[in-house]
């Protein structure tokens, strides 16, 4: 079987090596492309191009959400803030603490005014769902990404194999057209790395945005436990001050403010 495809393919190949220029044919509603090597190597690639075109611009997208997100998101910290909520816990004073917390669009601030607004129950539970939600929205897409990365090199392999299909269904025919040939080669190998070369792009930034989650859960898990570090110094002190919060009317701000943050 080997020899048999050496000794056809051999002809043609070395046809096609003294004959330059031999390309597919632009449709004509995209003879504005020609002369273009993006564009003809992209029709070159074969119709499973536009699957793959598809995952590319999903994965831009994704991409450029999520660096607009994270950059937003760096530029809402206060720590200065969570110092004075910090301070405030350290007195005894409740109140005062989340009253400062109050409004702040650092998530980390954010959280521990969720879990002071629910000091009469259980502040553990409130920072736990404060937490899950900022990490939620700190993750999201990820699974889009995540899918990207698996997809576009399975969508390479699949015009692998029609373009190898297409290089032997010419052999098979009996004509022996060395574009033919070339032209079902040259497809196969654009697409995987078309495929293969989304991937890796991506990839790239998928596993930034992950160490970035886990960052953010770091801090989020350190911030949590000294807020009940805290809470409960202050209890066994028994100087804890809460006389001034209205869990109805705080409970109604956070509901508007993690609205606001989406």
């Amino acid at each position: 079987m080997v020899t048999l495809l050496t000794t056809k393919l051999a002809p043609i190949l070395a046809a096609e090596a003294g004959t330059p220029g031999v390309h597919h044919t632009l449709p004509g509603w995209a003879a504005w492309g020609k002369g273009n090597i993006i564009v003809e190597k992209f029709f070159e690639g074969g119709p499973v191009m536009w699957p793959i075109l598809a995952v590319l611009i999903v994965a831009i997208a994704v991409i450029f959400e999520r660096l607009f997100w994270w950059i937003r998101e760096g530029s809402r910290r206060d720590p200065a803030k969570l110092d004075k909520v910090y301070s405030a816990l350290e007195s005894g004073n409740i109140s005062a603490a989340a009253k400062v917390a109050s409004g702040s669009q650092d998530p980390l601030v954010r959280t521990v005014w969720h879990g002071l607004n629910h000091v009469h129950s259980s502040v553990e539970g409130a920072l736990q769902v404060s937490s899950g939600e900022e990490i939620q929205r700190a993750g999201r897409f990820m699974s889009v990404m995540d899918t990207t990365i698996t997809l576009a090199p399975l969508l390479g392999l699949l015009g692998t194999v029609t373009g190898i299909m297409g290089a032997f269904n010419a052999v098979q025919s009996g004509g022996l057209d060395p574009s033919k040939v070339s032209g079902g080669i040259g497809e196969a190998l654009i697409a995987t790395a078309c495929g293969l070369g989304i991937a890796m792009f991506t990839l790239i930034f998928f596993n930034y945005f992950n160490a970035r989650v886990a960052r953010l859960q770091f801090e989020l898990e350190a911030t949590s436990n000294n807020v009940i570090l805290m809470l409960n110094s202050l209890r066994n002190k028994n100087i804890l001050d809460t006389t001034s919060i209205s869990s109805e009317s705080d409970a109604r701000q956070q509901s508007q403010q993690f609205a606001s943050t989406n």
